[in-house]
């Protein structure tokens, strides 16, 4: 089993301060997973500050499915 954190972090993301953005993205679901059941094909969206969608997270299987 993996869990997988992908945020998208373009060129224009976060308003300039991807440090700012990213850290309050990993706080927030660093402790809000105690409220998921981690297995295979659990997710979420993630989204920054101004609520757009930036990523997403997953527990997948050990071949990524």
């Amino acid at each position: 089993m993996k869990f997988v954190l992908e945020v998208d972090m373009g060129d224009t993301a976060f308003d300039g301060d991807a440090a700012a953005e990213l850290g309050r993205i990993l706080r927030y679901w660093g402790g809000n997973l105690r409220h998921y059941d981690l297995k295979p094909g659990t997710g979420e969206a993630l989204y920054d500050s101004g609520y757009h969608e930036v990523g997403r997270w997953a527990v997948v299987t050990a071949d990524g499915s």
